[in-house]
């Protein structure tokens, strides 16, 4: 069993403040295992939502969405996998457009800015998408490395096209990850803007949540969205895609 102040620090990267507010409501020991269960439960959901979006990749369209992300783009936490956000962007490009789309969604759960350059480019580079969504890098916070995370960001935002809408790093809530966040979004910023790339707020759309998106926003690992949260994240998106859509009058996609 972890030490107590183990315990805190895994609940402060993971789930911050709702994390902390059910270990204090648990105990540190009690909370310690009660996380791991549940992220048990969701672990078992990985390959599950992977075969999933693999699956629907062949489903042919006349739009082509490709989405570059971690478990987040995967949909892990929300109780189907188009409830995530990726799967709710796909349903506005539907309705809005009046057309069917292809979802090839590139993501990988646990991947990093680093992993995405190695698994997910290369496919990427085979592709051309009508709408493509970026949201990668909270999976370098744990383990930060500034120079890394540029080096990798500069690689997938050479790779995508200039219509790419990307969002830059979520709410962590604690000030220690806050502080690397911080600097994680200045450096993708920095770079999308020296290259054209529109960059939604996804950091200021869940820190506006507050106490209730802490308390109603996540499953029950403390660390992922659930559809309530995913929400969230796909009205950070949905602008900038419904921009993009407004772009492709008459276009037909979906090859690659």
């Amino acid at each position: 069993m972890p030490a107590p102040h183990r315990l805190a620090t895994i609940a402060l990267v993971a789930g911050g403040v709702g994390a902390a507010a059910a270990a204090g409501a648990l105990g540190w020991r009690a909370f310690g295992e009660r996380r791991r269960e549940q992220s048990a439960v969701l672990n078992e959901t990985l390959p599950v939502h992977s075969k999933w979006w693999r699956d629907l990749a062949k489903t042919r369209g006349e739009l082509l969405y490709v989405a570059i992300g971690d478990s987040a783009a995967q949909g892990i936490g929300a109780s189907r996998p188009d409830l995530g956000y990726v799967g709710l962007l796909a349903d506005e490009l539907r309705s809005r457009s009046g057309r069917t789309v292809r979802v090839v969604n590139l993501s990988v759960s646990g991947a990093t800015v680093g992993l995405a350059v190695r698994d997910q480019l290369p496919r990427f580079g085979k592709l051309r998408p009508d709408v493509a969504t970026v949201a990668i890098g909270a999976n370098d916070i744990a383990d930060w490395d500034a120079d890394a995370f540029a080096e990798g960001i500069r690689a997938v935002f050479d790779a995508v096209p200039k219509h790419a809408v990307v969002a830059d790093l979520p709410y962590f809530y604690f000030p220690a990850n806050e502080r690397k966040v911080a600097e994680a979004n200045a450096i993708l910023r920095r770079e999308a803007a020296a290259r054209g790339l529109v960059v939604v707020p996804l950091h200021e759309a869940t820190k506006r949540q507050g106490v209730r998106g802490i308390l109603t926003g996540f499953a029950k690992d403390w660390f992922h969205p659930n559809d309530r949260g995913y929400r969230v994240w796909a009205g950070a998106f949905r602008p900038a895609v419904i921009s993009r859509l407004a772009e492709l009058p008459g276009r037909v996609g979906g090859r690659g």
